[in-house]
C-alpha cells in the first residue's frame, strides 16, 4: 500500500502493508524460517578432498588438446585461440608439416603451445574460437602448485594421451583423405599403411603395441 505524506514538499513513499497482531508476533520467527527448516534436511556437505568433488558437465576446467582417431593432432597452429583470449594467456607457434613429419592434417601444426594459468580466467572464449575442436576444457580444477613456473602448461602437459588403437605422430594421413575429411569425421582409426610407415621409420615406437587396424570409412 502506498502512503502519501501530507507535506507538499516530500515525494510519495512506498511502504510495506502494516502487520496485524499475529504477523507482529511471528515476525522474529519468520526470519529464521530457512535456518530452522534446514535442520530437518539431509546434509549435503561434500567431503572434499577425501571424496571427489562433483562439478557440472560443462564446467570450465583445465584445457586439453585433442587428437583424431588415428593419433594425429587436431591443432593446426592457427592461433585463433590466442587472439580470442582476453587475458593474453595463450602462446601458439606454428610449424609446417612435412612428408617425413606429419603431426596434424593439413599444412601446419602447433609446434609450441603454452597456457599461462596465472592469467587464465577460464572464460572459454578460446575453445569457441577453435575451428577444429582441438582445444576443449575438461572438468579438472585441481591446478594448485607450489611454484609460479609450474602454472605455465606446455604442449606436452595439455595433449591428451593416446587411446588404444592410436598411433603416435608423426605419421602420414589416412590415404586418399584430406584435412577436410578429417574435420568431417571420416577417420575412425589407423590404417595398415600408417602402421607400416611407423614400423619402418620408428620400429621401437611403443604405440605400435596397441595399434589396431580400422577400415577407412566412406567419405560422405
Amino acid at each position: 500500500m502506498s502512503k502519501k505524506n501530507d507535506s507538499k514538499n516530500e515525494e510519495m513513499r512506498f511502504e510495506h502493508d502494516p502487520k496485524g497482531p499475529i504477523g507482529e508476533f511471528f515476525a522474529p520467527i519468520a526470519g529464521y524460517g530457512v535456518t530452522i527448516s534446514s535442520f530437518f534436511r539431509p546434509t549435503v556437505t561434500e567431503q572434499y578432498p577425501r571424496e571427489p568433488a562433483r562439478v557440472m558437465p560443462r564446467f570450465h576446467g583445465r584445457h586439453q588438446l585433442n587428437r583424431y582417431a588415428d593419433g594425429l593432432e587436431k591443432c593446426i597452429g592457427c592461433e585463433l585461440c590466442a587472439w580470442a583470449c582476453p587475458a593474453d594467456a595463450i602462446l601458439v607457434e606454428a610449424a609446417s608439416n612435412t612428408p617425413e613429419a606429419q603431426y596434424s592434417p593439413g599444412e601446419r601444426f602447433g609446434n609450441v603451445y603454452q597456457i599461462n594459468y596465472l592469467r587464465c580466467i577460464f572464460c572459454g572464449m578460446c575453445i569457441e574460437a577453435c575451428p577444429t575442436r582441438a582445444l576443449t576444457m575438461s572438468n579438472d580444477f585441481e591446478l594448485a602448485t607450489y611454484t609460479r613456473a609450474d602454472d605455465i602448461y606446455e604442449k606436452q602437459d595439455l595433449l591428451v594421451p593416446l587411446s588404444d588403437g592410436m598411433l603416435a605422430p608423426p605419421h602420414p594421413m589416412v590415404e586418399g583423405l584430406n584435412d577436410g575429411d578429417y574435420y568431417r569425421g571420416a577417420v575412425s582409426g589407423a590404417t595398415q599403411s600408417q602402421i607400416d610407415w611407423v614400423k619402418e621409420h620408428r620400429p621401437e615406437d611403443p604405440s605400435l603395441a596397441n595399434a589396431r587396424v580400422v577400415a577407412k570409412e566412406e567419405v560422405r
